[in-house]
């Protein structure tokens, strides 16, 4: 079989042969579109089972159509494939019953005639999956044998034990069994909304933009606040660690043989985008401009570990349609990606553990609680299994450890970081990837200290995952938490850290002055002057997690101190402005700043 992921297929018959199947004249033309067009020859050998034949045949073309997005399958008879054919009345009769198991499962299907000389005209769509060539035999295949032997083994790691996830005493460990249930397929999925959806909303973040393709969002000035906020945090951290910071363009031609093999890798999830000319994809990470860069680098030894890290704005991944969702599923998003290279693998080691620190430190400072899955090759695991188990010790309390029969992708160990979010499902956040394979296939080479070159070992990582992903945790959390505490952004990443309220008219020229003395510390404050009641302005920078509030009136103006609504405590304590400044920094040490995008006061504000 020659599969091929079509634009359209149009087919014209122009003569019989002797062999030729009777056909009414809608048969004697026909044109597919957006189709999985399967060019098929039957051999003689499939004369020895016929049903296996169609069952194999039904299993791979099916498997290839599911993971192309067609909308549809043609058989194609295609005698020029194969020199060895199998008697016509057999080639018909595997024709037909693949038709018809194809049929059976659910999926538009259509069958071009068979033994007639055709003119015929196909669009190939040009992605890595959309050639593919299969050679299908008659063996039975034992499928309980088969996914046995491709299914991985999984662990829960604890105090240097390994327990089957069965067998574990959770207890406490509600999230974890969260997790644990989500990989191995055993949760349910409600169906529901996450909260955060609605609340990026409410708190005038982001939203869905209708005119855009499903999984892009338009942002509001404190959503891209927040977003800034965030990368600016990754951008210190990842240079306090010495990663070099690049940029690199967001489309790649898939000529690119090196590209093309690491598009593959992702599969469906490719968004690609050209003309009959040139297939061009848009960025998954920040992976193809990275490993062309360094590629193109004269490295040695003296300089590993390199790092290089870039804020893609924006990576792409054509997710489906029904599993977009807010924050947490996007087609167009922001990553975080540094890739570090390293001459061997104890040198990717040593990295690998700092880079734990580094993903696990984020977590701390968003406030965030991070399960993790630790996933290594068995082989991986057995050459390194101290390194492995010193490394999850240092999570600090249990993880899931995956062990993998053999290597399926470019990594042989990663370990993946998820926040979870109300509903009980996973977030994804940081991770780390030991990849073994780019390093080569992207003609990377570095100096050796005996003057020979070698491909480095590439480890990638994100040490929050994309920022929007962070702030989907963000938002969720507030909602597990509704009944504990009041829900509020970390102070530093507020929008608006402090609000002032004037009672009166009378009371809003003090109030600019501390506006000016509060502001000119660095800290985003502004001012509710709009003619409104002040139970209705407390009730609005509660609506707005707003975490200090000042409210001014008589008291304020004659006295030394001002009264501030504190929403962490639900406390009202008088202090002095400098000791508010004190406060509101202390919950800010070490963090980004950036100024408030946003008019200072309320009355001239838009209501987006």
């Amino acid at each position: 079989m020659l599969l091929i992921h079509s634009d359209y297929l149009k087919y014209q018959t122009k003569s019989k042969t002797r062999i030729a199947e009777e056909i009414d004249d809608d048969k004697k033309h026909g044109e597919y579109n957006e189709s999985l067009v399967a060019f098929t020859a039957v051999e003689k050998e499939d004369e020895e089972n016929i049903e296996l034949a169609i069952k194999n045949a039904v299993k791979e073309i099916i498997d290839v159509y599911s993971k192309v997005k067609a909308e549809n399958i043609v058989i194609y008879p295609y005698a020029h494939l194969s020199s060895s054919l199998s008697a016509p009345d057999v080639a018909k009769k595997i024709l037909k019953g693949i038709e018809e198991s194809v049929k059976a499962e659910g999926i538009e299907v259509s069958r071009v005639p068979f033994g007639w000389y055709k003119s015929f005209e196909v669009s190939c769509k040009g992605h890595p999956l959309s050639e593919l060539s299969r050679t299908i035999g008659t063996e039975q295949v034992d499928e309980e044998v088969e996914k046995e032997k491709m299914e991985s083994r999984w662990f829960i790691f604890d105090n240097d034990e390994l327990i089957e996830t069965d067998k574990f005493q959770y207890n406490t460990k509600k999230e974890l069994k969260q997790l644990v249930d989500y990989e191995l397929g055993e949760g349910e999925s409600t169906g529901e909304e996450p909260p955060h959806v609605k609340l990026m909303r409410e708190k005038g973040l982001a939203d869905y933009e209708s005119s855009a393709d499903v999984g892009h969002l338009r942002w509001y000035p404190k959503g891209r606040l927040v977003r800034d906020l965030i990368s600016d945090y990754v951008y210190n951290l990842v240079t306090n660690e010495g990663a070099m910071v690049v940029e690199t363009p967001i489309m790649y031609d898939l000529d690119d043989k090196a590209i093309n093999e690491h598009a593959a890798k992702f599969g469906e999830r490719q968004y690609r985008l050209g003309n009959k000319s040139k297939e061009l994809m848009l960025r998954f990470a920040c992976c193809f401009g990275a490993f062309r860069m360094l590629a193109d680098s004269f490295l040695t030894w003296k300089n590993l570990p390199a790092k290089i890290y870039e804020l893609s704005t924006y990576s792409f991944r054509l997710e489906k349609k029904g599993e977009v969702v807010g924050l947490k599923r996007l087609r167009g998003f922001t990553m975080p990606d540094m890739h570090t290279v390293c001459a061997d693998m104890p040198q990717s080691l040593e990295e690998f553990d700092r880079q734990v620190d580094m993903c696990m430190k984020t977590g701390v400072d968003f406030g965030v609680n991070y399960e993790v899955i630790f996933r290594a090759t068995e082989d991986f695991y057995e050459k390194n299994k101290s390194w492995m188990h010193n490394t999850a010790k240092k999570i600090g309390k249990p993880l899931l450890l995956e062990l993998l029969p053999e290597r399926k992708h470019y990594w042989i160990s990663k370990m993946d970081f998820a926040a979870i979010d109300y509903l009980g499902r996973p977030i994804e956040n940081p991770t780390i990837q030991i990849d073994v394979e780019s390093g080569s296939r992207f003609g990377i080479e570095y100096l050796c200290e005996d003057e020979t070159e070698d491909n480095p070992i590439i480890l990638h990582c994100s040490p929050t995952g994309s920022v929007e992903r962070v702030i989907c945790s963000l938002l969720e959390k507030t909602a597990i938490e509704l009944n504990e505490k009041q829900p509020m952004l970390p102070t530093w990443l507020s929008p608006i850290q402090v609000r002032i309220l004037p009672i009166t008219e009378n009371h809003l020229s003090y109030a600019l002055d501390l506006f000016d003395k509060i502001k000119s510390a660095n800290i985003r404050v502004d001012v509710d002057d709009r003619q409104e009641r002040i139970g209705k302005k407390i009730r609005n920078a509660g609506k707005d997690w707003i975490p200090f509030v000042i409210v001014i009136g008589d008291n304020e103006i004659n006295g030394d101190t001002i009264t501030v609504n504190i929403r962490s405590t639900k406390e009202k304590i008088e202090m002095s402005v400098e000791e508010l400044i004190d406060l509101v920094k202390s919950e800010s040490i070490d963090m980004p700043y950036r100024p408030l995008p946003l008019p200072y006061k309320l009355s001239k504000r838009i209501n987006f």
